[in-house]
């Protein structure tokens, strides 16, 4: 039976799902989640309404997030943005992680 491990001919979708799935790109995940938690909780428990807390996580998600951002659609697109952008950040890491990873394997002074 033929391998089902095809290389390159790995669809975009199956590459970026194989980077998201990376240990360090869940990390960072989880930190942007952590962080629009906190985000979330500053801004409501805050009564002067001068909270300057989401500000954190649009950084933390740049510069993708800056991006969409622009785009209107207030509180909503907010949330779209630091989505998307922690979405495409994450799976740089993971496949910079993966790229990382194969070329220690195939050193072999090391």
């Amino acid at each position: 039976m033929p391998s089902t491990d095809a290389g390159p001919a790995r669809s975009p979708l199956h590459r970026i799902g194989q980077s998201l799935r990376n240990p360090f790109a869940l990390g960072y995940l989880g930190i942007c989640m952590a962080i629009v938690i906190w985000t979330v909780v500053v801004t409501v428990t805050d009564d002067s309404g001068e909270s300057m807390a989401g500000v954190v996580p649009v950084l933390a998600t740049a510069p993708v997030s800056f991006l969409v951002l622009v785009l209107p659609g207030g509180k909503a697109m907010f949330i779209v943005a630091v989505v998307i952008g922690a979405l495409v950040n994450a799976s740089i890491i993971g496949w910079c992680a993966r790229a990382l990873s194969r070329s220690n394997q195939s050193d072999a002074t090391r």
